[in-house]
């Protein structure tokens, strides 16, 4: 018997075989690529931070820079604040949305992201607004506080519905109505779990995600999918329905907070 006779056939077909397995599975996935592009665009958001520069922000860029994929704040000793200072995305005035990021955040720092806020005139890079608050020793990530307004209006922890001082059309109202650094015309509806037990589920210098859904008069604030605060914002004197949006560097010591993963829906 001729064995090279014998088995040229059946290397030839082996090969055959496998040449046909090689293109079933380039073609098969193929379609899995082309389903997880789908979904990255059918899900709604975009992507407002390209990783690479600052386009489409605007923010002072002694505080700002991009820097390992990364939208980075920092305050360093030679560079220390006088104000809160933001870079502010140039892209709209979002009303009804979705945000979702991640941040990490140094011990010493604090931050927080800014929606339907409104710049301030006579300070560079300023708003004031709504903010979902972050800080480095997680005492107040996850509330809401109401950047240069009505100050806090839902601790981590709470929900709580929000209503107008009384005579607010008496110069000075505003101001008048917060104490302690809250707003006075709060009331605290449900406990949505103990704020130091909520806390144990924020990472210390390290990544966390942050999704802020809102809605109307509704606004809540998620940390690594779990509901941190809600507001139900029916103060009709002092609510914002738009404005601006933006991540935020805070006056005190040299701090360093980073952003990656910007990610926007409107609703």
């Amino acid at each position: 018997m001729n064995l090279k006779r014998t088995f040229k056939p059946l290397i030839l077909v082996l090969i055959a075989i496998i040449g046909l397995q090689s293109c079933k599975e380039k073609k098969e996935d193929k379609p899995q690529q082309e389903m997880a592009a789908a979904t990255t665009e059918q899900d709604g958001f975009v992507q407002i931070f390209d990783g690479k520069t600052l386009d489409n922000w605007e923010g002072d860029p002694n505080y700002w820079r991009v820097e390992n994929g990364n939208l980075v704040g920092e305050v360093t000793p030679t560079t220390l604040l006088k104000n809160n200072t933001f870079i502010i995305w140039k892209g709209g005035q979002p009303a009804d949305f979705e945000l979702k990021l991640e941040f990490r955040i140094a011990e010493a720092g604090n931050s927080g992201i800014n929606y339907r806020s409104e710049k301030i005139d006579t300070i560079p890079f300023a708003l004031r607004g709504y903010q979902a608050d972050i800080d480095g020793k997680i005492r107040y990530t996850g509330q809401n506080y109401e950047e240069k307004k009505r100050a806090t209006l839902a601790y981590r922890g709470e929900k709580a519905r929000i209503t107008s001082q009384e005579n607010p059309d008496t110069p000075g109202s505003l101001r008048a109505n917060v104490a302690k650094n809250a707003w006075q015309s709060r009331e605290v509806l449900e406990s949505l779990g103990d704020s130091d037990e909520l806390k144990t589920k924020i990472k210390s210098e390290d990544w966390n995600e942050a999704h802020l859904i809102i809605k109307g008069n509704k606004l809540q604030h998620y940390i690594n999918g779990i509901l941190m605060s809600e507001v139900i914002d029916d103060d009709t004197v002092n609510r914002a329905s738009k404005g601006h949006l933006g991540v935020q560097v805070h006056v005190g010591p040299p701090m360093k907070v980073e952003y990656r993963n910007i990610k926007l829906k409107n609703l």
